[in-house]
């Protein structure tokens, strides 16, 4: 069961048009729930409009800032991101769940590391950036960095800040898809661009570890260009904004039922559901407490692990070809393909 903790809003800043980033008053007594690495993200839970939401946001600090601070994006119709940038005030009570993810800055010492970003993936990384700086001393960080626009770039004049600062170890490149600025590149974060920056400006940087959030056709190219490039996949890791469905997967969903049996907090629930429906949804339809975040195949939050039965995933960017051999599943997107299944969110 996902743990939230009352807490209150103790600063917002306008960063972009449609985007703030937000920072949380943590009491003492709560602070070591909230120790966090590079690349977690925090679940955020409000009641709007008489409906719990819950959606998760990267920490954008370092662990050396003492504060909890997320960007958040306006998204076209988002329920809680329109609320956040728009009616979100000071001091309004909200609740939040300990720091979690697997999109994880691995700190060494001597590293050159290489990100790219863009538009609001700019979170995870402005974190590992900052972690870098501050507490890998003799490590290097790369960022390419894509948006529309100057305007439209979050975190833009701390980033030219840190670059300022540091202009030996970090090196920061802007690439603008709808405005021509001096010095830096027009168009998109592609395989050329990739390219320019891995085989042309740094053919002479061996890059230890690659860390990439954005859309999933961004993540894509980068990441193939990058293996051709020499860096192990083991050493690329990525967030992705959204999952694509899997469309093979897809048609193996049937019109049976399942006879369900889930295992939380030592506790089993059983229930019966339509193999259309996905098992996260179905256990909250029941009353179960499972936890979730995202609900888009993103995050891990609603992780469980199958121990009878078997179900198929419409969207995964998370889990390994040997985590789901294992029986791992990510709920919001498992469909059960047995009349029998069992789902144990204990042990995972």
């Amino acid at each position: 069961m996902a743990t939230f903790y009352p807490v209150h809003i103790k600063e917002i800043r306008q960063e972009t048009a449609n985007a703030v980033s937000v920072v949380f008053d943590i009491p003492e007594d709560l602070n070591s729930k909230f120790h966090f690495t590079a690349g977690q993200y925090i679940t955020l839970q409000k009641k709007i409009n008489g409906k719990e939401v819950r959606r998760a946001y990267s920490i954008c600090t370092s662990p050396k800032d003492n504060e909890i601070r997320v960007a958040i994006k306006a998204v076209e119709n988002g329920t809680f991101s329109v609320y956040a940038t728009t009616q979100l005030k000071v001091n309004d009570p909200i609740e939040v769940s300990a720091p979690e993810g697997r999109f994880l800055l691995d700190s060494e010492a001597n590293k050159n590391y290489i990100g790219f970003a863009a538009g609001s993936g700019i979170t995870p990384l402005l974190s590992m950036v900052k972690t870098v700086l501050s507490a890998e001393l003799s490590s290097n960080f790369t960022l390419v960095y894509g948006n529309r626009s100057v305007v439209d770039t979050i975190f833009y004049k701390e980033l030219n800040s840190l670059k300022e600062s540091y202009p030996e170890r970090f090196k920061l490149h802007y690439i603008f898809s709808r405005e021509d600025v001096k010095n830096e590149l027009r168009g998109r974060i592609d395989q050329n661009v990739t390219n320019y920056f891995v085989k042309n400006m740094y053919k002479e940087t061996a890059f230890d570890a690659a860390f990439l959030c954005g859309p999933e056709e961004m993540i894509h190219q980068v990441s193939d260009t990058l293996e051709r490039a020499k860096i192990k996949k083991e050493n690329i890791h990525f967030e992705l904004f959204t999952a694509a469905t899997d469309e093979t997967t897809t048609s193996k969903i049937k019109e049976g039922t399942t006879e369900v049996t889930v295992l939380l907090d030592d506790e089993e629930t059983n229930f019966t559901m339509k193999q259309t429906d996905d098992i996260l949804s179905a256990s909250l339809r029941n009353n179960i407490d499972a936890p979730y975040s995202c609900q888009g195949g993103v995050c891990s939050s609603c992780l469980g692990k199958i121990t009878t039965g078997k179900a198929v995933m419409v969207k995964n960017s998370i889990l390994t070809d040997s985590e789901i051999e294992e029986g791992f599943v990510l709920t919001c997107q498992a469909h059960p393909t047995t009349p029998e299944i069992s789902i144990d969110f204990d042990d995972v």
